[in-house]
């Protein structure tokens, strides 16, 4: 049920098919666990109760939750091609120099050698020097400590990507 306030993209999101809205929450998080969790607590009358469940999913999310999510991401500085979600939020990396692209690959590699997943940070509003000193910071964390750096990060890109699902028109 939703109020006259629900926004529009909102209220589409409630009413949709359970297939339509599956694919809708896996465009904002690939982790299956997530999607369902979301899916199963609608409708949701406030982006805030939307924004809520994703939070309590991620906190839920298995080691094998995270490394599904985080398998839907691409390395910092190499956006998949065609993906216009993907070149807006590392846009900070679109006019990086060729010094600044070469370090952050090798960075990359160092991480998921270290780690053995991609380096994920919410990227949104970061530039490309910011992201590599986060970078070469969390190259020294511990891999629990990682861990659970990851889910944050990965709590602030699902709320920022299921905003723009919430004010789509």
């Amino acid at each position: 049920m939703t109020s006259t306030s629900t926004p529009p993209g909102l209220a589409r999101f409630n009413a949709s098919e359970e297939h339509a809205a599956l694919t809708a929450l896996h465009e904002a998080c690939a982790s299956t666990a997530w999607a369902r969790r979301l899916l199963a607590a609608r409708p949701f009358l406030a982006p805030e109760d939307l924004y809520a469940a994703s939070d309590a999913a991620t906190a839920q999310l298995t080691a094998a939750d995270l490394d599904e999510a985080m398998a839907g991401h691409p390395p910092i500085g190499r956006p998949k091609p065609g993906d216009p979600t993907s070149a807006r939020e590392q846009s900070g990396m679109a006019g990086a120099s060729d010094a600044l692209r070469a370090e952050m690959l090798e960075l990359n590699l160092a991480y998921q050698e270290r780690f053995g997943h991609v380096f994920l940070i919410c990227a949104t509003g970061r530039t490309g020097e910011q992201m590599r000193d986060a970078l070469r910071e969390r190259l020294g964390n511990t891999p629990e400590q990682e861990r659970e750096i990851v889910r944050t990060e990965l709590g602030k890109i699902n709320r920022i990507r299921l905003a723009r699902l919430v004010e789509g028109d």
